[in-house]
This record gives C-alpha cells, sequence and structure tokens, in this order.
C-alpha cells in the first residue's frame, strides 16, 4: 500500500533538540557534582556515565514495558490486534513494532522503543474491551506516530532523570534526617570536617534541581508531542473523527476507573495517550497532556483541512 505522507514536524523537531541538548547538559552536571562529591576519579566516572546512557539507551523499552506492566503478546494470542497494527503499519510504511497488553479497566495505550526498527505498542484492556473497533485503530495509528516521529526515547531518558532525581532526594532527606555525614568531599581549608558541607545536602539540592529541570522538560515536549501524533493518527486513517471521538471516550471513561487503578499507572501518564489521572491542574505549564478540548480543536481543523477539494 501507498505511504500517507505525513511529513516532519518542524517544532517536534526543535523540541526535540532543544530537550536532547538540555538533557546531555543535565546529564554532564549531575554526574560530575555528585561523583565530586564522593571523591571518584575521572576516568571511573566516565565509564559510569557511558556505561548509565548505554543502559538508558538500549534498554528503554523494556524499563517503559517494566514500569506498566505490559506483557507481550504473540500473534495467536491476540490476533485481531495484531491485524490491526500490521495493516496501520503498511499505511505509514513502518516496520511491526512488538505488541504488548496491560491488563487494567483503564481505557490507554502508549508506544516506546529506541527507533522504529526497536519498538513496542502497548494498548490496555480497559481500551480493546470499551471502544470501538475503529477508535482502537485511531489510537493505536496515534501511538504508531510517536514511533515515527522518534519522540519515545527522549521522554523515556527524561523520565529516567525525574525517577533517579526523586530517588536520590529521599536518599538525601533520609540521610539528613538520620545524621548522614559530613562527607568526603574536599574541606574549603586544609583543616578538619566543620567547613564542610554535608553530603546529604549537596545530594538532596542537586537532585532537586535535576527533578525540576526534568519536570518542565517532559512536560514541554510532552504536550507538543501529543499534537504531533493527534496529527498523525488523522492523516495516516484518514479520519481524525474517529480519533476525536476514541479521546472523548477515554477521557469520560476515566473517571469511572478506581483511584488504585490511575495511582497505579500515574507514573507512565506522560506515555499514555490520556493521562492516566482525573484531577485537573490549575495551569497548563504542569499538565503533560493537552487540554482535551484544545485537541478536540486541533483535529476538527486537520478534518475540515482535508475535507478541502484538491485545487
Amino acid at each position: 500500500m501507498k505511504r500517507r505522507s505525513y511529513g516532519r514536524d518542524t517544532g517536534l523537531t526543535i523540541r526535540m533538540i532543544f530537550t536532547t541538548a538540555l538533557l546531555g547538559l543535565l546529564y554532564v552536571v549531575f554526574a560530575v557534582v555528585l561523583f565530586s562529591v564522593f571523591n571518584v576519579g575521572l576516568a571511573p566516572m566516565l565509564l559510569i556515565v557511558i556505561a548509565l546512557a548505554l543502559f538508558q539507551y538500549y534498554s528503554s523499552d523494556r524499563l517503559a514495558l517494566a514500569a506498566s506492566g505490559a506483557r507481550l503478546v504473540s500473534r495467536e494470542e491476540a490476533p485481531a490486534l495484531h491485524d490491526v497494527v500490521e495493516r496501520l503499519c503498511a499505511l505509514a510504511d513502518l516496520p511491526k513494532p512488538k505488541i504488548g497488553i496491560v491488563d487494567t479497566p483503564m481505557p490507554n495505550a502508549f508506544a516506546t522503543g529506541r527507533s522504529p526498527s526497536h519498538a513496542a505498542v502497548c494498548i490496555t484492556t480497559g481500551l480493546w474491551n470499551r471502544l470501538e473497533p475503529k477508535e482502537v485503530e485511531a489510537v493505536i495509528a496515534h501511538e504508531l506516530s510517536h514511533i515515527a516521529n522518534r519522540d519515545v526515547l527522549i521522554m523515556t531518558v527524561a523520565s529516567f532523570f525525574a525517577m533517579l532525581a526523586a530517588l536520590l532526594t529521599r536518599v538525601g532527606l533520609f540521610a539528613g534526617m538520620f545524621g548522614g555525614g559530613y562527607g568526603g568531599g574536599r574541606g574549603r581549608s586544609g583543616g578538619g570536617g566543620q567547613n564542610q558541607v554535608p553530603v546529604w545536602l549537596i545530594l538532596l539540592v542537586v537532585s532537586v534541581v535535576v527533578y525540576a529541570i526534568s519536570f518542565v522538560l517532559i512536560r514541554t515536549i510532552s504536550r507538543y508531542r501529543e499534537y504531533a501524533a493527534d496529527r498523525g493518527s488523522a492523516l495516516i486513517t484518514g479520519a481524525p473523527e474517529t480519533l476525536m471521538s476514541a479521546l472523548q471516550k477515554i477521557s469520560g471513561q476515566m473517571t469511572l476507573i478506581p483511584q488504585r487503578d490511575l495511582r497505579q499507572a500515574e507514573g507512565m501518564s506522560a506515555f499514555y495517550i490520556m493521562p492516566a489521572r482525573t484531577k485537573a491542574y490549575a495551569s497548563e505549564l504542569l499538565m503533560d497532556h493537552p487540554p482535551l478540548e484544545k485537541r478536540l480543536a486541533a483535529l476538527a481543523k486537520i478534518s475540515r483541512e482535508m475535507s478541502r477539494p484538491v485545487g
């Protein structure tokens, strides 16, 4: 089948480059500060940093799958789902990704992977059971657009920094509460440890700063990438109104999901097609997804443009 080309999104590309540059800078600063505090030499520090970067790159898809509780399924286990993915991949000229299912009543879906040839698309049982087949198709096309746009790797790396910083923040608070040592940093004067800053305090400050920057980066690229994937879904399927219907159903059904299930999925919220929460934020800057009303308006505009005759 002929490819439905939806082109390169310049806005998303610029944001991805900017986010990647800041993440690289954040990585260097974070590593240098932490390892210099613990007096790790330059060579071991570089080895650890490179190893961590390679681990993130090659295991990004597995990290996301494990965090979501997704189970990869074969064609024999889910033939109808495989048929949908294969048909959409043919339309979008993409290699077929691995396919996973998350056993939860929450209707949602996400994509992960470092490249189109190393990717996975996952849907929840709630999505499969609550939406019409064409709506499920539109949602999967949205996730395939994320893979085509290659934004899932950046989201995974940014989320990794946020999780690492949050963990280290808790470690720093714990050490401070229970008398963490005044450690291994270099003293300002040659004397004892009286002029030294506590290691736990340095750890806490650096981790809070890293977490704050990661929080902003995740939300900045996450909101925009949803618009780009919505557009990709509309052009792959040729039916933006179907994705509009799916988004409205998912949003409406989310309020019926037990809070326990939503809390379990909240760590993956930025990856899902719709946020795994029912509470509203006071500011759009704090949201990891665009408001539903704006997404519907953008899709309605695409629908009008697609219906115009070519003259």
